[in-house]
């Protein structure tokens, strides 16, 4: 029998792409998703999930569940036995938690509670947990590693990470029983080899990546980038991106650290090379074969500002 792993907010990016590595490393994922930020497909059944099952030829389980429906939860884990949990959802917009920090901290907080409490009731006590390199805040120095201090975070979307971390350790110490991997991410990017699956948010996208290529293909009139005098190879900010597939990938061996009875671990994924917003656009247009449009700066391809008060998009701070 193929183990069960409960995948929280498997219908997004990264839950979907982890879907698919559980199900290719032999492992029976049973997916929830309350469809916030999912695309609905036939049946109610997200698109992800319907393109997964076709490109892997399978069948998944799916709830429409949201965490803060307790009830709900305590009927899904009496109806399954899992041998893990693997933890995506909850709200991520940074710019969105900063106007409704209320609503990130009920959200996110009260349904990671929820899930806690409910996989200590059932005795389910071996969770991946999706953080954020947001948790650092800004870096005291580079590259960040996991030694680097914690808890200055910039925004309401970080500290609900934060919070979730600690609480999750005051747990673990708790509870002896328990084993935790919490996954610091920096910026995943990318889409499954197959194209079935990508990154195609709800709305205005808050990341780079998705809203250069909307741009590329004529979804959106042009690309606005925060910040044009930062010390780096073009003056805009670098990050490091790492792909959503070995991101994926990462989980699946987190997943099996758990069986090393290894407590509460922490784990930053990255690849510990930054890249500037220039560069990202360059790459899109030269693997799209289109030009990203605007006005401005590098050559009348982007219309670039020093105040990012002036822009839509988040400015790309330094952080490798």
């Amino acid at each position: 029998m193929a183990e069960k792993v409960l995948v929280t907010g498997g219908a997004g990016y990264i839950g979907s792409h982890c879907v698919v590595e559980l199900i290719e490393s032999g492992y029976k994922p049973v997916v929830v998703d309350n469809l916030s930020n999912a695309v609905k497909g036939e049946a109610d059944v997200p698109e992800s999930i319907q393109r997964i099952e076709k490109l892997l030829n399978t069948s998944i389980e799916f709830h429409d569940l949201d965490l803060l429906d307790k009830a709900g939860l305590e009927k899904l884990f009496k109806k399954h036995s899992f041998g893990a949990v693997m933890h995506f959802a909850g709200l991520k917009a940074v710019g969105e938690s900063v106007e409704q920090p209320l609503r990130y901290y009920r959200v996110n907080l009260t349904a990671t509670i929820n899930l806690l409490e409910v996989m200590q009731a059932h005795r389910v006590h071996n969770l991946v947990f999706s953080s954020s390199a947001t948790v650092y805040g800004d870096p005291q120095y580079l590259p960040i590693d996991e030694q680097h201090p914690v808890g200055g975070c910039t925004n309401p979307y970080g500290k609900t990470k934060y919070f979730i971390e600690e609480i999750i350790k005051d747990h673990c110490k708790a509870e002896k029983d328990w084993n935790v991997v919490l996954l610091r991410y920096f910026n995943p990017i990318g889409a499954h080899a197959s194209g079935q699956i990508g990154e195609d948010p709800q709305g205005i996208p808050n990341n780079l990546l998705p809203y250069v290529s909307q741009v590329a293909i004529g979804r959106r009139e042009c690309l606005s980038v925060f910040g044009n005098d930062y010390d780096t190879v073009d003056g805009t900010g670098v990050r490091d991106y790492i792909h959503v597939v070995d991101l994926a990938k990462g989980h699946i061996a987190a997943l099996r650290k758990l069986k090393e009875s290894c407590g509460c671990k922490t784990y930053n994924l990255g690849t510990g090379k930054g890249y500037s917003v220039f560069q990202m656009v360059t790459a899109v247009e030269k693997a799209s074969g289109r030009k990203v449009s605007g006005s401005g700066a590098q050559g009348s391809a982007i219309k670039c500002f020093s105040d990012p008060c002036e822009n839509n998009i988040k400015r790309h701070r330094t952080k490798v």
